[in-house]
């Protein structure tokens, strides 16, 4: 029997970050993976193709405003879906073969297969041909990600009710593509075929779209996206949707009980993630598994199970690759007998549309539930030396930081770069920084990133110089 100090199940970002960092601390390490391509959804199915899909066709709308740039197009400019796709697969191939050769790199064992408990120390791998394999592990990760949720009366034919996974594979551009769900999934791919052509509607039960950031960026997300011709049905509660032949109908209620129809030959089921642990057999390793189906850990990571850890999706907070990697890390490094932290607070997010969208810290909304004393800094892109150089003029940056001690808590922004540009906010927020502090770091210009400056200016005694 084969036996490692670290067993890790799942490829994502959490995963082989996790094995990779094991490895590097002298570990026996070994990756299980049920497909047969390593990267875990984030490279084969989520962040990686999806991007892939936004910046393609965002290079077709950009065709559209040449002529500002004195750059004529002559003769008909068309799409080609299916080169669009193939390129995406190209962009995915490419990553997820990146990482089968950093597992060679750092020596780690790939299994191919299922992986589940057979106890605490046991994990029998499934695999394809019919065999199954068992290994020791002193230590065990779970990495197991996430997959797209439903609601309990929408039945997902991946045909014309779809998920995001087969949203990146369509063979067609959708005449009307209807999206369920206003979060970021839904935004990001919703944009992608609304340049392409597509009507896109957006049927949202909160009262907006990306609800879980701060009111001023769904906001002016909305109205640039209106701009472009998406449509919103915010603070609607989805009763059906049905399919006949290819049209997909979908029934909301809205606030004062009406109930609207929308017909479209796709509809989009973007309502969240759920964390998957099918198959794992938690169970048998006294692994507990919460109520809404994650497993439960401590501030550690660790499980109910002393040798076992759990990372990522599978476990609370945000579902977000950069945090399973973090978390993948710091797993690795306690195992080690090391002392590292997250400060969850610090973990940004990030909506890859045009303009993008970007936020760390504390949201307007939190500071006053929480009764936070603060004092807000905005500064508008279209003020933007850079942004009027390059058309790109729709966003802000806005900064949130204590009332008293001047502390950033908070930094939110839209525009150009803005996926970016959060990283400044993060180093800044690591280090405790005031809006002041920031204020007083010189900005290269012209740059998106004096945004930034300026907004730290206006938070700092309404200092902002450009506006």
């Amino acid at each position: 029997m084969n036996s490692f100090d670290v067993v890790v199940i799942g490829s994502g970002p959490g995963g082989y970050v996790s094995a990779i960092r094991c490895a590097q601390l002298g570990f026996k390490t070994a990756i299980i993976e049920k497909y047969s391509t390593l990267g875990g959804t984030c490279l084969n199915v989520g962040c990686i193709p999806s991007k892939a899909l936004l910046s393609s066709s965002h290079h077709y709308a950009e065709i559209a405003h040449f002529a500002d740039h004195g750059i004529e197009v002559s003769g008909e400019v068309k799409v080609n879906l299916e080169k669009m796709i193939a390129r995406k697969k190209a962009v995915v191939d490419q990553t997820s073969g990146g990482i089968n050769y950093l597992m060679d790199k750092n020596n780690i064992t790939v299994f191919n297969g299922l992986g589940s408990f057979v106890d605490a120390t046991h994990v029998a791998v499934a695999k394809a041909d019919g065999t199954s394999e068992t290994i020791e592990a002193k230590h065990t990760i779970i990495a197991t990600g996430s997959k797209p949720s439903s609601l309990p009366f929408i039945k997902i034919d991946k045909e014309r009710i779809i998920t995001s996974t087969e949203a990146l594979s369509l063979t067609e551009v959708p005449k009307h593509l209807v999206i369920i769900g206003g979060g970021v999934i839904g935004i990001e791919l919703g944009q992608v075929y609304l340049r392409l052509g597509a009507q896109v509607s957006v049927v949202e039960f909160m009262d907006r779209i990306i609800p879980g950031m701060d009111g001023a960026l769904s906001k002016e997300l909305t109205k640039v996206l209106k701009k472009q011709g998406m449509k919103f049905y915010t603070s609607h509660k989805v009763q059906s949707v049905e399919r006949v032949g290819d049209v997909v109908t979908v029934k909301a209620e809205n606030a004062k009980g009406e109930v609207i129809t929308l017909e479209g030959d796709y509809s989009l089921v973007s309502v969240g993630r759920r964390p998957y642990t099918d198959g794992l057999n938690a169970e048998a390793a006294g692994v507990k598994i919460s109520e809404r189906g994650q497993v439960e850990v401590n501030d550690h990571l660790q499980t109910s199970a002393s040798n076992i850890y759990a990372i990522g999706d599978v476990v609370r907070g945000a579902m977000l690759a950069h945090k399973a990697e973090e978390e993948g890390t710091m797993v690795a490094e306690i195992l080690a007998g090391q002392k590292p932290h997250i400060d969850y607070n610090l973990i940004p997010g990030v909506v890859y549309t045009w303009p993008e969208v970007a936020a760390v810290g504390q949201t307007e909304e939190q500071l006053k539930a929480a009764g936070v004393a603060y004092k807000s800094g905005s500064f508008p892109f279209k003020a933007l030396g850079r942004a009027r150089a390059s058309a790109d003029l729709d966003g802000f940056v806005k900064i949130l930081a204590d009332a008293k001690t001047d502390e950033v808590l908070g930094v939110h922004m839209i525009g150009a770069r803005t996926a970016d540009l959060i990283a400044e906010a993060v180093v800044a927020m690591e280090y405790k920084a005031s809006a002041e502090d920031i204020s007083r770091m010189s900005h290269a210009h012209p740059t998106f990133a004096e945004a930034v400056k300026e907004a730290a200016l206006a938070a700092t005694e309404n200092r902002a110089i450009h506006v």
